[in-house]
């Protein structure tokens, strides 16, 4: 099974200047979905990154993923130090209620699962890939996000 970091990042931690109208905001392109939940507004959307979907696709395939029906689960538990925490999994198809994102790229299709409880937390977020010489992990960029810890996987909404 693969190990990733997650991190989170809140609208005010961010350290990239504020962008000038029409440029983008991340360094990684944002990925828009293919197919999402008709009620969602662009701003309720999950968005992610070029280089995040690179890292989804990898991870499926070693994990033996079917990109056709299965997934990135994406969600929200209680606990860590800030009170909310990330979690993400794959999951072999998605649940009755779940927001179903799918982003094809290179002709490979990914699919991004949401409950409805954690998605009162994740609309507008964007999933982004970051790998440096420190870290390599998932940042999660929420804008619900107000306070995270120090070790930057858990928050406070």
């Amino acid at each position: 099974m693969s190990v990733v970091g997650i991190s989170t990042t809140t609208s005010n931690e961010m350290s990239a200047p504020a962008p000038q109208a029409g440029a983008p905001v991340y360094s990684s392109p944002i990925a828009p979905p293919v197919s999402a939940p008709a009620d969602n507004a662009k701003a309720q959307n999950i968005q992610v990154t070029e280089k995040a979907l690179k890292r989804i696709r990898a991870a499926m395939a070693k994990e033996n993923v079917n990109g056709e029906q299965g997934g990135l689960r994406v969600g929200i538990t209680g606990g860590g130090c800030s009170g909310l925490s990330y979690n993400i999994r794959f999951d072999s198809q998605p649940r009755e209620r779940d927001r179903v994102y799918v982003y094809a790229q290179d002709g490979d299709k990914v699919q991004i699962f949401v409950d409805p409880k954690s998605f009162l937390y994740l609309s507008g977020m964007t999933l982004d890939f970051e790998e440096t010489l420190m870290r390599q992990g998932f940042n999660f960029i929420n804008p619900h996000s107000t306070k995270s810890c120090g070790c930057g996987s858990s928050f406070t909404a």
